[in-house]
C-alpha cells in the first residue's frame, strides 16, 4: 500500500487543561499518514481518484478548531476517526505535537495508529 502524508500541519486553537490555556490560542503541529492505493490515480493523472491534501488539511483544521479541547490525545483520536470515516484509507497515523508545552523540550506530543477495523469494533 501507498502512503499519502502531510507533515507539520499548523493549527492554532484553544487547547489545554489549565485555566490560562482556555483563553488563548496555542499552536499544534500535526503529521498525518493515510494508507491508500495510488496506482489508479497515478495512471489516470486524476486528483479525484486520490486523497486530496488540501481537503484533508481543511477538514482536520475545521475539526480541531470547532470547539475547545483539553487533551492532545483527544485531538489525535478525533482526527484519526474522521480520516477513517471520510477518506478512502484503511490505516492512519496521527502525530499531534504541542511546541512550548514543556519549556525544556522542543515539543511534546502523541502518536497513534488506527485502522478501519478498529473503528468499527
Amino acid at each position: 500500500m501507498d502512503i499519502v502524508f502531510i507533515k507539520q500541519l499548523q493549527v492554532d486553537t484553544i487547547i489545554g487543561v489549565y485555566d490560562w490555556e482556555k483563553s488563548i490560542q496555542q499552536r499544534l503541529l500535526l503529521d498525518l499518514s493515510l494508507t491508500t492505493d495510488q496506482r489508479t490515480a497515478a495512471a489516470g493523472d486524476d486528483i479525484s481518484l486520490t486523497l486530496d491534501y488540501a481537503v484533508i488539511a481543511e477538514k482536520v483544521t475545521a475539526l480541531i478548531t470547532a470547539e475547545p479541547i483539553e487533551l492532545i490525545e483527544t485531538v489525535a483520536e478525533k482526527v484519526a476517526a474522521m480520516l477513517l470515516t471520510e477518506f478512502a484509507t484503511s490505516k492512519v497515523e496521527v502525530t499531534v505535537s504541542k511546541p512550548g508545552a514543556v519549556a525544556q523540550a522542543q515539543t511534546v506530543g502523541v502518536h497513534i495508529v488506527r485502522t478501519a477495523q478498529q473503528e468499527h469494533s
